[in-house]
């Protein structure tokens, strides 16, 4: 057995960093991995970027982790990682030396930034974390939770403050709503909160005893973000309703200035010292006001919806993400880009491999969505075609062509070598779920709504419809000898004992395009089909029904085994090319493995920290690869289990 399948990928270059003298930066595709994978691709979802009080490092909140940068060069130097879902909120400790996290897994952890290590997880909110803040002395770190809505009421909403020393829980504040943002005086006194839904109240607390000592209400949208200004008795605050309002905290009144402005609504950010506030745009501009005087200070041209942005201490710099991918930094003295920053992604919707096994495909949201490279020592990407969205790919047998589903109803065919556009298939009326090639006759399967396509993939011709599903097709396969063609799709209905109505399984004879039959029996929203590679045994994924796999007969259509473990619907199953194992991605975040003779379950991949879309093996069955919402694609070195 060979030792290893897929290259280390180790490529070592020296950055001066805040960790331990004489450490090293690795590539960033192999950043603190989750044990049996051997790669990362992409960087995650933006949630939010701070940067640290002495200027020298940069943190990026992500879907998967928190990434580090140090700003004189804006490399990466670690991704610290621990958080089972995604990462939501940061803030640095006064010093420098801390950074706090927030996340949806309903913790906040600590990070020691001398040494990269977590130091202690803070626990007791019941939903996720959304804001987090340190006292000006470091010794105190508040996190605001989100809560459940129940009858025009949120419950469970809570602010807790922590000694950062012990770990221990100093208060636990209730909240009347959603807790978007928190932020400390420049006393260390009092901080303040910001809620949304019902109410959309500004709460001041005594950061010492817990108390409440105002609450500020006047907005009429969610406010979703509070800075103390450097006098420290005023407050500005920003909401959704389009404007941004000045506070005098020692009286908990508005004071008469304020912004009104129009259109901002995507991400928000003040300075420091609260002087100067930040508005991205939907139409891809960054507008800045100066808070003393109320008046714009400067536009700033992006490239995209912005989504994010966050200020250095010192106010000199700007950083903002646009459309979730790309990061820039502003000089704000010239208005000038300083420096991008790439590879952050939404959701990874589909992942396939080429039939030679060297490039690997993915369908991304919102990004660029590339081709990898994996057979070189370090995976090289390319992008074809114009999009920024894929839902779904696939490759024809000879590897020359690549089908995408682009947007709701396009389906484009791209030249691999060329990446020149060979034809657009048009024909559908409504969103395109799913897409498969047939090992033979270039011919091309599409699913949608009720009816399944079949195109010439040569001509770009329609040649047929597969009709009589209820619901959506969410899945078609191609049998290995190219005779049959599965679909799978949604329930009809479902009883009052949660049983399922409609099977949501056909098999079509694709000499004739008429349908073969359906297989019988009970089963959820079938999320995914697939053939074993000898065409004899079908897999189905589903939601509903126990989140159950199960394998048919194909001959016969009788389930022939029931595999369960996973705790959420399974989006993607795939057969090893040798037909001994079967992989599943789930909503549950993890990748199971199964003996296809027994059924039996043989291990568990956990490393995603959102759900998992779609998994494929390499051709000689060594690799396995994921991609998931989580916006990022794990390869797995499948020879150790």
């Amino acid at each position: 057995m060979k030792k290893s399948l897929f290259p280390v990928l180790l490529v070592f270059t020296i950055f001066p960093t805040l960790f331990l003298p004489n450490s090293f930066a690795q590539d960033s595709t192999q950043f603190n991995l989750p044990e049996y994978a051997t790669a990362r691709f992409g960087k995650g979802r933006v949630s939010e970027m701070q940067y640290s009080p002495d200027g020298k490092h940069f943190a990026v909140a992500s879907s998967i982790g928190i990434w580090i940068y140090e700003t004189a060069s804006y490399k990466e130097i670690t991704l610290l990682t621990g958080h089972t879902e995604a990462v939501s909120c940061i803030a640095f400790s006064p010093d420098s030396h801390t950074l706090a996290s927030g996340s949806s897994d309903k913790t906040v952890r600590l990070w020691d930034l001398k040494t990269g290590k977590h130091k202690r997880t803070l626990t007791g909110h019941l939903h996720g974390v959304y804001s987090v803040a340190f006292s000006q002395d470091g010794d105190i770190v508040v996190g605001g939770s989100n809560g459940e809505p129940d009858g025009g009421q949120i419950f469970g909403a809570h602010i807790i403050m922590w000694d950062t020393n012990t770990g221990e829980r100093k208060h636990i504040l209730t909240a009347q709503g959603h807790v978007n943002s928190l932020a400390f005086s420049p006393d260390g006194k009092s901080f303040a909160s910001a809620e949304n839904y019902p109410g959309f109240a500004i709460r001041i607390w005594d950061a010492d005893t817990g108390k409440q000592l105002h609450t500020l209400t006047g907005h009429t949208g969610s406010i979703k973000k509070v800075a103390f200004v450097s006098d420290g008795r005023t407050l500005a605050s920003v909401s959704n309703d389009e404007t941004v309002r000045l506070w005098d905290v020692p009286t908990g009144t508005q004071k008469q200035t304020r912004i009104d402005y129009k259109s901002i609504g995507s991400s928000y950010a003040f300075s420091s010292d609260g002087n100067t506030f930040a508005g991205g745009n939907i139409n891809a501009t960054i507008n800045l006001w100066d808070m003393a005087t109320v008046k714009h200070k400067r536009t700033l041209m992006d490239t995209g919806f912005v989504t994010s942005i966050a200020f250095s201490h010192d106010t000199q710099t700007l950083a903002s993400v646009s459309y979730g991918n790309t990061i820039h930094v502003w000089n704000l003295a010239t208005g000038r880009l300083k420096q991008s920053i790439s590879g952050y992604t939404y959701s990874v919707n589909s992942v396939a491999f080429s039939p030679d096994g060297h490039t690997l495909a993915s369908g991304v949201d919102g990004t660029p969505s590339y081709l990898w490279n994996v057979s070189s020592d370090i995976p090289k990407k390319t992008n074809i075609g114009h999009t920024t969205s894929v839902d779904n790919v696939a490759f024809s047998p000879d590897g020359k062509i690549i089908a995408r589903v682009e947007g709701r109803m396009a389906i484009r065919l791209w030249n691999t070598e060329t990446g020149i556009l060979k034809h657009s298939l048009t024909g559908h009326i409504d969103k395109v779920f799913c897409i498969a090639f047939s090992s033979k006759d270039n011919i091309l399967a599409s699913g949608s709504y009720a009816t399944g396509y079949i195109w010439d993939a040569v001509s770009g011709e329609l040649k047929s419809l597969l009709k009589g599903h209820i619901g959506k097709v969410n899945s078609i396969a191609f049998s290995p000898d190219g005779k049959l063609i599965a679909c799978g799709g949604e329930v009809e209905y479902m009883e009052e004992d949660h049983s399922i109505g409609y099977k949501g399984i056909r098999l079509w004879d694709t000499k004739t395009w008429e349908l073969k039959h359906i297989i019988p029996g009970k089963m959820g929203i079938v999320n995914s089909v697939t053939f074993s590679p000898d065409g004899k045994t079908l897999a189905s994924g589903e939601s509903w029904a126990d989140y159950a796999i199960r394998l048919w007969d194909v001959g016969t259509g009788e389930q022939k085994l029931i595999l369960k473990g996973h705790t959420g619907d399974v989006y993607n199953v795939a057969f090893s090319p040798q037909g001994t194992i079967l992989a599943s991605g789930s909503v549950d975040n993890t990748i199971r493995l199964w003996d296809v003779t027994t059924g039996k379950h043989m291990q568990t991949f956990k490393g995603h920290t959102g759900d998992v879309n779609s998994v494929t093996f390499n051709t000689d069955g060594s690799m396995l690869v994921s991609g998931s919402g989580d916006g990022t694609i794990l390869l797995w070195n499948i020879e150790s289990q």
